[in-house]
Formats: structure tokens, sequence, C-alpha cells
């Protein structure tokens, strides 16, 4: 019984993540959701991709479930799995990233969470692993992604929040008086430090 409830747990905090990165996608332009917003080049629209790859890996591959797609790896000199070419549609992105839920939801609904699993990309560790240490991994790996994303998206238009129903207009004051207080602080700290 508690596995059944462990797995129903944390596969629904994966979904609810899974929704909250690709809103973050929602109104924004070809650009921005495309565009490099840290020194790295770390974008919207790649994030998705490369939680879409994460997940299509590790619920695929490690459990002998193949992705019936190609995927790109992370380990790509190009970073190819962590941005968006030119080439590449958001819809084609978000599409590859729906069709990974599906493999990575059938692979976490048909298997108990003790089935063991292969990770030959993991050099020092123990590649041998099972189920319920593969979803908490991919889980950690998206709340981390999820949490990029928001970063970004404020960064982009002030919008914050993980999911639609749960947002509140943009209080402009507000916030200029709550970043006012924070950088006060900020700088009275450093003083005193120095």
């Amino acid at each position: 019984m508690i596995d059944e409830f462990a797995k129903g747990n944390l596969h629904g905090r994966l979904r609810r993540d899974r929704a909250a990165l690709l809103w973050k996608l929602d109104g924004l332009s070809e650009y921005d959701v495309r565009r490099p917003l840290t020194a790295t080049g770390t974008n919207l629209l790649g994030l998705v991709k490369h939680v879409a790859t994460v997940e299509a890996r590790y619920f695929g591959e490690v459990f002998d479930r193949p992705f019936p797609q190609p995927l790109s790896r992370w380990q790509d000199s190009n970073s190819s799995d962590q941005w968006a070419t030119e080439d590449e549609t958001r819809d084609q992105i978000t599409g590859f990233y729906r069709r990974a839920w599906e493999h990575s939801d059938a692979t976490i609904n048909e298997l108990p969470l003790d089935a063991p699993g292969h990770v030959p990309w993991w050099p020092g560790a123990s590649p041998n692993t099972n189920l319920f240490a593969v979803i908490v991994h991919v889980l950690g790996e998206s709340i981390r992604h999820a949490g990029h994303a928001d970063i970004l998206r404020e960064g982009i238009d002030g919008r914050t929040g993980v999911r639609a129903e749960n947002e509140q207009p943009i209080d402009e004051a507000a916030r200029a008086a709550h970043w006012a207080k924070v950088e006060q602080a900020a700088r009275s700290a450093a003083s005193i430090k120095a």
C-alpha cells in the first residue's frame, strides 16, 4: 500500500511540475522563449527540450523501454538538448515533451517501484538503480529546471507562480517597494561588514 501511495504522490508532483514548466512559455514571443537569458545561454524553450530529453532517457533507456524517436544527448559538445535551433518549432518541442510524458507515464504506471534499472551514464556511482530512485531523480531535475524557468520568466515580463490559476496581477509599486527594502538591507549589511 505504501508503494502505491509513494508512486502516486511522486507521479502527481512530476505532473504538476511538467505543467508549470510549460506554462512559463504561455504568451511569450518566439524570440522570448528562445533567447539566451544567462551567460551560458539558458532559455525557456531549451529548458523544456532538456527536461523532455531527461524524461525520455531515464524512463526509457534505463528500463529497456527506449523512446520511439531519436534523442539528442546532453553530453553533446554543442549542448543540443538545451536550446532550440531555428528549424525547431515551439510546437515540435512542446509536442516532444508531451510525448515524453506519455512514455514516462507508461513506464511509471506499468512497473513496480522496485523494478530494476541501469543508468550507464552514472560513472563513479552504481549504475544499477530502481524505478523509485529514478522517479525521485527526474522529479528533482524537473523541479530544478522549473525553478530556473520561474526566474527567467520573471526577468522577461515579471510573471511569477506555478500555475495560471494562481497568478495574481502584478503590483508594480509593491514590487518596487519590496525591491528597495531588500536592496537597502543588502547595502546596510555590506557597510557593516566593511
